[in-house]
């Protein structure tokens, strides 16, 4: 079952940022190729988030498949590629939402996770408002690339609890070279903007020390691209609050998609982590999280197993 209200959008679809106007009822022509259903790469208990994310227990994810950006170096390409054969499958809204609700009574977990939801908004709605149907009232997590559209952010206030956008660029030629995505930092700055707007640099918590509501906005460091993740920062400290709880992550691992780029197809140094955190203090950033360096090959997951990250 699909919601009508959830058709009416995907007939012309204006969802995201690109605006390709295709109807996703009949076809899956626009930028992120998507349909209208829900295709998902994995539902699954996923323990490598933030501390105050995953808890003891880990939080349980909903990874979509397709993407409305194009990042030549993404660690989830078996599920997020726009063109070509991926991992995943067609569900049924009622089969995704009794998964889900499941893992949370199997495991005891309280947050559910969306992971790259921003070309499947009407979908994420429907799973929400379905969940909540059925008298149950997780803590539920918008992690999103940011490439999204403001006024969708204004219109998910009150049932987002918490926003866990990425930050990527602050470097127009950048995003468009690597994530084709030239307009991504006006795009994305206003929408973390709105996400700020709404939720504050706090973060609140549960007994158990589990995020509730807030905001946490997340950079991933590219090799040889450390001005690039400076500017992240500064946009953060000097436009919104240096009080807001960032997540600045050393993980990035090479894909076989970018083994022979120059820059890509390399580990980060330690010396270019060190340095985009030296800048954070400058900067008064002290709220959140870093990474260990030899954390990288912990994050890849394999979308061809039921748990994706075990093992990774």
């Amino acid at each position: 079952m699909k919601p009508k209200s959830m058709f009416a959008e995907l007939r012309d679809c204006t969802i995201c940022p690109r605006a390709c106007h295709t109807d996703r009822t009949v076809e899956k022509s626009g930028f992120c190729g998507s349909g209208a259903g829900f295709h998902i790469g994995s539902i699954c208990v996923h323990k490598g988030e933030e501390p105050v994310l995953s808890g003891t227990k880990g939080m349980c994810n909903v990874f979509f498949t397709r993407c409305n950006m194009h990042c030549i170096y993404c660690q989830n390409a078996q599920i997020s590629r726009n063109r070509g054969p991926i991992l995943g499958r067609e569900m049924a809204l009622s089969e995704i939402v009794k998964q889900i609700e499941q893992i949370l009574e199997e495991t005891g977990i309280s947050i559910v996770g969306f992971v790259s939801p921003s070309h499947v908004i009407p979908q994420m709605r429907a799973i929400i408002d379905a969940i909540r149907a059925d008298g149950i009232n997780p803590t539920f997590v918008m992690n999103t690339n940011a490439y999204d559209k403001a006024s969708t952010i204004t219109s998910l206030e009150g049932m987002i609890d918490v926003y866990l956008p990425d930050l990527k660029y602050m470097d127009s030629e950048l995003a468009e070279r690597y994530s084709a995505t030239p307009d991504y930092p006006q795009v994305a700055t206003a929408a973390i903007a709105e996400m700020y707007h709404q939720k504050g640099a706090q973060i609140v918590l549960d007994d158990s020390g589990l995020i509730r509501s807030g905001l946490i906005i997340r950079h991933l460091v590219l090799p040889g691209q450390i001005e690039n993740s400076k500017q992240c920062l500064r946009f953060i400290a000097e436009h919104l609050s240096p009080e807001i709880h960032l997540s600045v992550m050393s993980q990035y691992h090479p894909t076989e998609a970018v083994r022979d780029h120059p820059l890509l197809g390399r580990p980060l140094y330690p010396e270019e982590y060190g340095e985009v955190l030296n800048e954070m203090d400058l900067l008064g950033l002290e709220t959140g999280w870093i990474q260990e360096m030899d954390s990288n090959a912990e994050y890849v997951p394999d979308f061809s197993r039921p748990s994706p990250f075990e093992g990774a």
